[in-house]
């Protein structure tokens, strides 16, 4: 089989195309046809050493295909089966080795396609509007990079839950696709703290939901109204620097998170609640998963350049099993 590997961290090139002997499943285990892989920037960053993984490896952590075999003590899924997962290293392959409790059921009304467009970005989008800060009818959030996979995805869920949503982008192209998702006003990041203060007459927001980072964190802090909830869930823009807690009592009593998926998913019940409500909303046609380029294997660091690019409107994919 073929399959993406790493032997030492650095630009894009060091993702070599190899083949390998097709991996057995042991127990608990179940072998997955890929059909797709989702990209994510934290494939970036551990391709890139920001964050260490042990050398060599295959990356990647989200892809939906078809269950091929099954090892012992693996009766959860049979061959056939088709199923998603998140968080497990290995993506960027024809095949690989899932733990079953990983593994999610895609129903037939979802393509792969979408499904690994779908799971970890929907499933990030769904904590962050049901549980990090649970958004209620009435309720006004802003939401930056809203052009994106994450971004488009958490405009529709707060539209679900009935909030008010302003969203930020980088062009006026994606402004109008964050628009098309349902967003009711939209800013360049230029100027979107003088647009929040006029949208909201002056109130703030509810919460700001940010993947951006750097850029964009000064600044909406002071888009929040008193005791509001910054929740940064990313840092494409690169990382926060250390904030003086007095801040936050100075700008009115306010909240800041920095909450990740994973901590969003401590059980088996978790994964399947969050993953079920995505897919279901997708086959009800309430959700609209915007994938924007898919690559084949064998150019995977082309697919990390436009992922990189921020030029990209939706989702990236590989597609190992083409």
């Amino acid at each position: 089989m073929k399959l993406i590997r790493i032997h030492a961290a650095g630009e894009p090139e060091v993702m070599q195309l190899e083949q390998s002997a097709l991996p057995e499943p042991g127990p608990g285990q179940a072998r997955i046809h890929i059909e797709a892989a989702g990209l994510n920037f934290i494939d970036i960053y551990q391709r890139s050493g920001q964050y260490k993984v042990p050398l060599p490896f295959t990356p990647g952590q989200e892809a939906a295909g078809v269950v091929d075999a099954v090892g012992p003590d693996s009766d959860s899924f049979k061959p056939g089966d088709r199923v998603a997962y998140a968080f497990v290293l290995g993506a960027y392959a024809e095949y690989t080795l899932v733990p079953v409790e990983k593994l999610v059921p895609v129903p037939d009304q979802v393509d792969s396609r979408t499904a690994a467009a779908l799971l970890l970005q929907g499933m990030t989008a769904h904590y962050l509007t049901h549980d990090t800060f649970p958004v209620h009818p009435g309720q006004t959030v802003l939401i930056h990079a809203a052009a994106g996979g994450t971004g488009q995805l958490l405009v529709q869920m707060a539209k679900l839950r009935g909030a008010r949503v302003l969203a930020t982008a980088s062009s006026p192209a994606k402004l109008e696709l964050a628009r098309q998702r349902g967003a009711d006003e939209t800013f360049l990041y230029d100027d979107f703290e003088a647009g929040v203060k006029q949208a909201t007459s002056g109130k703030g927001v509810d919460v700001v939901y940010d993947s951006v980072g750097k850029d964009t964190f000064d600044r909406s802090l002071n888009c929040l109204r008193p005791r509001g909830m910054m929740a940064l869930f990313g840092q494409a823009s690169g990382a926060v620097p250390p904030l003086d807690l007095q801040v936050l009592n100075a700008k009115g009593s306010l909240y800041v998170t920095r909450p990740s998926l994973g901590h969003y998913l401590l059980t088996r019940d978790e994964l399947l609640r969050r993953a079920g409500d995505c897919f279901d909303w997708v086959a009800r046609g309430q959700l609209r998963v915007q994938i924007d380029r898919e690559f084949p294997l064998s150019q995977a660091a082309d697919a990390h350049r436009a992922l990189a690019s921020r030029a990209t409107r939706g989702k990236v994919l590989l597609l190992p099993g083409d």
